[in-house]
């Protein structure tokens, strides 16, 4: 059903959004498209429904405006909130502000759920990741530092803030030397990647992401396939960046193109670099610090939502690590 405007349309300009959940996206548009019809009315343009797509039609700032006030609303209701006639003229009026919903409510809304802080230091860390363009996510195993970050990414694209999600790892060590495993390259590598992959099936149906990766909309690839690359109006995040030497992070770092943010994980107590190597995870945090822009989050291990014994090991060996001397070239 198209809603007439007050004013003359014309035919060509024209804004296609897609999202993907219908049920989500039917609370959004209201009963008898009663909240699109809010949104015509305020800013002069057409609304058509179709099936999980809008196209809005009219001028090209206003079909803008009214794009980003859609999305806004679908992140909002996509975290289980009410939509309601009084959201609909915030989100055009002001901006709902989709990063500081996940602020404040310690959530990050994805298409098969909401993900939701288990901890203090978790809901630190999702304050970071909705509110900065660079995120250092520290800590042990278990503390959810790679899911939340994957979270966030795929809350961006589902509601259309970053046109890709981008996931990368160091394959094997910090070399990459691949050469010796069996197979092509997506078979040598893929297993460095699973972790990744297994985020991703916790928040998306599985045919979205094939699809996606077909497409080029989600890329999980090894670190050594960022060089010489500028990643734009992207959700970018490194994993596992304990095992990347400081040449390798700088690379990785200054590929950060416009529009784009950029989430680091790591724990740098569980480094496999050479003992003589400092790790770029180490080097950058501390060549960071104080940036503006630039967030770091250390997850410590009462953040731990695996397992209870996951909590006691990381404890135990957290304990036996202080009470050793300390090697200046692998500083945390």
């Amino acid at each position: 059903m198209t809603l007439k405007p007050k004013r003359q349309i014309y035919s060509g300009q024209a804004t296609q959004l897609e999202f993907d959940d219908n049920s989500v996206l039917a609370r959004i548009v209201g009963p008898h498209n009663q909240f699109l019809a809010e949104i015509e009315r305020k800013l002069e343009i057409a609304i058509i429904h179709r099936g999980n797509r809008l196209v809005l039609q009219g001028p090209s700032t206003s079909r803008a405006h009214a794009a980003q006030a859609l999305r806004d609303l679908y992140a909002y209701a996509l975290a289980g909130n009410e939509v309601t006639v009084r959201d609909t003229e915030r989100a055009v009026n002001l901006g709902l502000g989709s990063e500081s919903v996940a602020a404040k409510s310690g959530v990050f809304a994805t298409p098969k759920r909401v993900i939701n802080a288990r901890t203090a230091g978790q809901a630190r860390y999702i304050e970071a990741l909705a509110n900065n363009d660079l995120v250092f996510g520290l800590g042990p195993a278990g503390t959810g530092k790679t899911y939340l970050a994957v979270a966030a990414g795929v809350s961006l694209l589902s509601r259309g803030a970053v046109e890709r999600l981008i996931l990368s790892r160091p394959a094997v060590e910090a070399g990459e030397r691949l050469g010796f495993l069996p197979g092509d390259m997506k078979e040598k590598v893929d297993p460095y990647l699973r972790p990744l992959y297994d985020a991703l099936h916790d928040m998306l149906p599985g045919d979205q992401i094939q699809r996606r990766i077909d497409e080029g909309v989600i890329e999980v690839a090894p670190l050594a396939f960022m060089r010489g690359r500028t990643l734009s109006h992207s959700y970018v995040i490194l994993d596992e960046a304990q095992n990347t030497t400081p040449q390798q992070m700088k690379m990785f770092l200054t590929r950060l193109g416009e529009g784009s943010r950029m989430t680091v994980t790591g724990d740098p107590t569980q480094t496999d670099l050479p003992a003589s190597q400092m790790s770029g995870l180490s080097e950058a945090r501390d060549v960071l610090a104080g940036v503006e822009g630039v967030a770091t989050i250390e997850l410590l291990e009462e953040d731990v939502v695996r397992h209870p014994m996951v909590r006691k090991i990381v404890k135990a060996y957290a304990d036996h690590d202080r009470q050793r001397p300390r090697d200046p070239k692998r500083s945390n």
